[in-house]
């Protein structure tokens, strides 16, 4: 029988009380283990309230205090490590050292979070007129809700928490209901760690959930991960309700093989990045672009080859490199794109469609899929499949490239590789997207740096993760002030300790 999944409220499991479940399968095998709760509206407003009954206490605990927290959470995390990856991989789908590296570079922000104070430190001017000082203060700003996608159940979420906690806020987490487990054991970890009750927060649901939470008054801020739709939707009801708002939404990353580039490292990189974690990814490489004739059909011929070599199986298996996608129903929704590719004339070179494997044949496993000769006016090129399909695009020369790039309405991720230090120093100049790569091919930026993209794959002017979160989950107030002159008499008297001390 399916177990039953809770929320998480005040520093305890709460079970669902709304009536209404969705369920949670294990992708390899295409069966339901647990009943995840879907919130009310009545649900959230008592989230939110626990949130805000704690934020007052917590607002004013000494920011080391807070960060010695994150200290012992960061620990807890790595004891934990390969217990949060079985999770995900049970939920997800993705291989257990994928599953790894996903909560290894959580970990990274909980150790940037560790080192919060130093950020948080105003500035001061004295004498900015006669006998007047000014000084700044950032201080936190409420109640922030978290809406995290599927594909990084444990990453996402810890792009964010640390951040918003450390600096002072209260936080309510809506993770995806496709696998909700692992935010209920940082939640649980977070408490072990010392964070008061209510503090830190866990809600299921849907869209009802989703649009209770970003429209409650007692929220202030909204930070959200997921396609663009969504990204968009959450970031105009927010906004229109009056909140502070980072949505970062889809992607069509390209990744450029200039005719001089190392062939062994482009192939590798576009393996790795296009068919890694079933390419269910906001920054898998979707799209590779070969400029020029000399290495293309060599190119081609390798990932042809590889890409039907690929070894596809349970994530729990050691050896695989590509696990299954997350539901039946985002399996269908990859594999129709697959069919509209075909239909518009682009060239099927490996058709993973028809990938099955002996007895896991209700498992949600696609193969490896690699599309030649797609052009710019295709679905499979102009939307974010996210699955894996790799597109292959020819180019005739370098600023070709850089054109077509910057035409997508997608601005997040790019790579380019080169040996020609001159021409990756003027694609860096010239593209129009947030994270680059020069012959690195997932540019994901460490915790003290952000994470954030151009055009439609960020809505809002802050990235996650990084100063400028610090700057989003903080409001500044500038004081201005001016003491009045002691009395004559009480002057006198601090003279004459003055002089005294001199003496």
């Amino acid at each position: 029988m399916p177990q039953q999944s809770e929320h998480y409220m005040g520093g305890r499991r709460v079970a669902g009380s709304s009536g209404r479940f969705g369920e949670v399968f294990n992708p390899a095998i295409g069966q339901v283990t647990a009943r995840v709760p879907f919130a009310s509206a009545g649900e959230v407003d008592q989230a939110v309230g626990a949130a805000r009954d704690a934020f007052a206490a917590w607002s004013v605990t000494p920011v080391l205090a807070r960060a010695r927290v994150m200290f012992r959470f960061l620990r807890l995390l790595e004891r934990d490590l390969k217990r949060l990856a079985a999770v995900i991989t049970a939920e997800h789908g993705k291989t257990l050292p994928d599953a790894e590296g996903e909560v290894q570079r959580g970990i990274e922000v909980v150790e940037f979070a560790c080192g919060i104070p130093a950020l948080l430190k105003g500035e001061f001017s004295d004498n900015v007129s006669a006998g007047i000082d000014s000084y700044s203060l950032r201080q936190p700003l409420g109640v922030v809700a978290g809406i995290t996608p599927f594909n990084f159940p444990a990453m996402v979420p810890l792009w964010m928490l640390p951040v918003a906690l450390t600096c002072g806020n209260a936080f309510v987490l809506k993770p995806s209901e496709r696998d909700p487990s692992a935010a209920l054991i940082l939640a649980e970890l977070l408490s072990e760690a010392g964070l008061p009750p209510g503090v830190f927060n866990v809600l299921h649901g849907d869209r009802e959930a989703v649009e209770a939470l970003v429209t409650h008054p007692g929220v202030d801020a909204v930070s959200s991960v997921g396609s663009t739709a969504v990204a968009e939707h959450i970031y105009q009801l927010a906004a229109s309700h009056g909140k502070r708002v980072q949505a970062l939404g889809g992607a069509k990353n390209h990744l450029v093989v200039m005719p001089d580039a190392d062939l062994e490292l482009s192939t590798d990189a576009l393996m790795g990045a296009a068919y890694g974690a079933a390419g269910e990814r906001c920054m898998a490489i979707s799209v590779g672009v070969i400029v020029g004739d000399e290495l293309s059909e060599t190119l081609v011929e390798r990932l042809k080859s590889r890409v039907r070599a690929l070894r596809i199986g349970p994530g729990t298996e050691p050896g695989v490199e590509m696990g299954p996608l997350v539901t039946r129903q985002h399996y269908e929704r990859v594999r129709s794109y697959v069919d509209s590719g075909i239909e518009e004339g682009a060239e099927l070179l490996v058709d993973g469609r028809k990938f099955t494997l002996p007895g896991y044949e209700q498992g949600f496993f696609l193969g490896g899929c690699l599309f030649d000769r797609v052009t710019p006016s295709m679905r499979i090129y102009r939307e974010e499949i996210f699955g894996p399909v790799l597109s292959l695009v020819r180019a005739a020369s370098w600023q070709e490239a850089v054109e077509l790039i910057n035409a997508h309405e997608f601005g997040n991720g790019v790579s380019l590789f080169t040996r020609d230090g001159g021409a990756a120093r003027d694609f860096v100049e010239n593209v129009k997207i947030g994270m680059v790569g020069i012959n690195v091919p997932i540019p994901v930026p460490m915790a003290y740096y952000g994470f954030g993209g151009w055009k439609r794959s960020l809505f809002g002017d802050r990235n996650v993760y990084g100063p400028e979160s610090v700057q989003f989950y903080t409001r500044t107030k500038i004081v201005t002030a001016r003491w009045p002159s002691a009395p004559s008499g009480a002057e006198f008297s601090f003279r004459n300790r003055a002089q005294h001390r001199r003496r």
